[in-house]
């Protein structure tokens, strides 16, 4: 599995849109002031991350339905669809609000762990499913929580709940699969392969491209956050904040 293994959810913005190759040593320089509270550096680029994540483990998880052979792959597979269309839902609506550009299409890294599923089959499948999504929702795992413990904006601090609650599901049903190798996950997880940034960010949407949405599926079970209830009433103007972001 090797390659295929490596580091996905990292320095995912765009560097032209974003600013993020040239952002300062400090992940809390504050790059907007909102009615929702201060946005961050690292605020912005957890959205953006949280969006490139649906963008290939929802198509990940729909493969999984079609060639997944054992029934804790095809429960881990709905529950990828699932959570990530009620991600990506939230995701497309605060992304507007903060000035955000969001990606349509994966990185070529994780698209490189599409193909890898794509041309996988039976055992080695469910296997290297089970590792891969294993390994790149423990990465992300911890940056939630220190997003979800430092972010002083309302709206990116419910994105984080969400995605909180939604990446332990993950984990846990790639965990019931019975094919975790934890050794093997813990080390990828924890000593990814150095990349190219080229490798690790998506395209920027073509002009005039239509946002790609990640339909929920019929029986949806995971619901977005109902961001108009925080808008409408949540944490208030920030002091001295303008009613919309004034990106620096």
């Amino acid at each position: 599995m090797g390659g295929a293994m490596a580091l996905t959810l990292a320095a995912l913005a765009y560097p032209g849109m974003l600013g993020l190759s040239t952002v300062s040593s400090s992940p809390t320089r504050v790059i907007a002031n909102t009615q929702w509270g201060p946005l961050t550096e690292s605020d912005r680029d957890f959205v953006v991350k949280v969006r490139a994540a649906g963008l290939w483990e929802y198509p990940v998880g729909q493969i999984g339905l079609q060639k997944g052979s054992s029934k804790g792959v095809l429960t881990a597979s709905r529950h990828l669809i699932d959570g990530h269309a009620a991600l990506d839902t939230t995701c497309r609506k605060i992304a507007p609000m903060l000035n955000i550009t969001l990606p349509n299409i994966a990185s070529p890294q994780q698209e490189g762990f599409v193909n890898t599923l794509k041309s996988d089959s039976g055992k080695q499948f469910d296997t290297d499913f089970a590792n891969i999504l294993r390994m790149t929702h423990g990465a992300i795992f911890n940056t939630i929580a220190k997003i979800r413990s430092t972010t002083k904006n309302s709206l990116v601090r419910a994105l984080a709940d969400q995605a909180n609650d939604t990446v332990l599901d993950h984990m846990t049903v790639m965990e019931k699969t019975g094919l975790v190798d934890f050794d093997q996950t813990l080390f990828q997880q924890t000593t990814p392969p150095k990349l190219p940034d080229t490798d690790l960010t998506p395209p920027p949407p073509a002009a005039g491209q239509p946002e790609v949405v990640l339909t929920p599926p019929p029986t949806a079970t995971s619901t977005p956050v109902d961001i108009d209830a925080i808008a409408g009433g949540g944490n208030g103007p920030a002091p001295g904040a303008s009613p919309a972001p004034t990106v620096r």
